[in-house]
């Protein structure tokens, strides 16, 4: 898509570390991007967007946290404006939250590529194989999907994956690139230190290559976008 053909998204950047978190979706997304940095107490003013993403964080959704209540609110009332939504990891568990899903934290820790199941047809997931190689970090999850949403996606660890209306959700970053691999996994010294050195090992470039595969996803998000703004 290109020029005035090109779909305009609220990118709601709840990470750390903004800047970083900021170049990575303006790399995947074929979108004009406004971004608000919400632990600094930023969402857009209204809804006057083609749709919206939310990114990962450090943060979990069930935080008592000011600036989650504002994150969650505007969500909220952007999909009761009908805007098509994406939620990306953290973005994946508040999304399922503010639809009726349930979030918890897990007996553990997802970390590195993995192998993920589709389970569900979706427009999100057109192009892609059965079987996803994925880059993973977090340590909640979405044990229980909203209620009247898709299961989109599978692994041992619960939902990858789901849709519900205009909203879609992926625990996975597919907006990773090698290097916030590494650092990301660098980053979690609260686990062994021999877990994440393994980690680190698989970070290659073949399994790098087959985790961009799912990149697909963001310009089927931006199609179905500009399907519902332009017909």
């Amino acid at each position: 898509m290109s020029g005035t053909d090109t779909v305009q998204l609220a990118l709601l950047n709840a990470s750390r570390r903004a800047e970083d978190t900021r170049a990575n979706f303006g790399r995947v997304l074929d979108a004009e991007l406004t971004t608000f940095h919400c632990p600094s107490g930023e969402v857009p003013a209204g809804f006057g967007y083609d749709g919206f993403v939310v990114t990962g964080s450090w943060a979990s959704v069930y935080w008592d946290r000011e600036w989650i209540d504002r994150l969650k609110t505007w969500v909220n009332g952007a999909i009761k404006a009908g805007l098509p939504g994406l939620g990306v990891c953290y973005g994946h568990q508040l999304l399922a939250a503010v639809t009726g899903g349930r979030v918890e934290s897990m007996d553990g820790y997802e970390l590195g590529y993995r192998t993920v199941e589709r389970d569900g047809e979706s427009r999100l997931l057109d192009g892609l194989d059965d079987r996803l190689t994925v880059f993973t970090t977090h340590g909640d999850r979405v044990v229980e999907a909203p209620p009247g949403a898709t299961v989109l996606a599978t692994n041992d660890y619960g939902i990858q994956g789901f849709r519900k209306g205009r909203v879609f959700g992926v625990q996975f970053h597919p907006e990773y690139d090698m290097a916030t691999a590494e650092a990301v996994t660098r980053g979690k010294d609260h686990l062994p230190e021999d877990r994440v050195e393994a980690v680190l090992a698989d970070i290659t470039p073949e399994n790098y290559a087959a985790a961009r595969e799912a990149t697909r996803l963001f310009d089927n998000f931006s199609a179905v976008v500009a399907e519902t703004v332009f017909g």
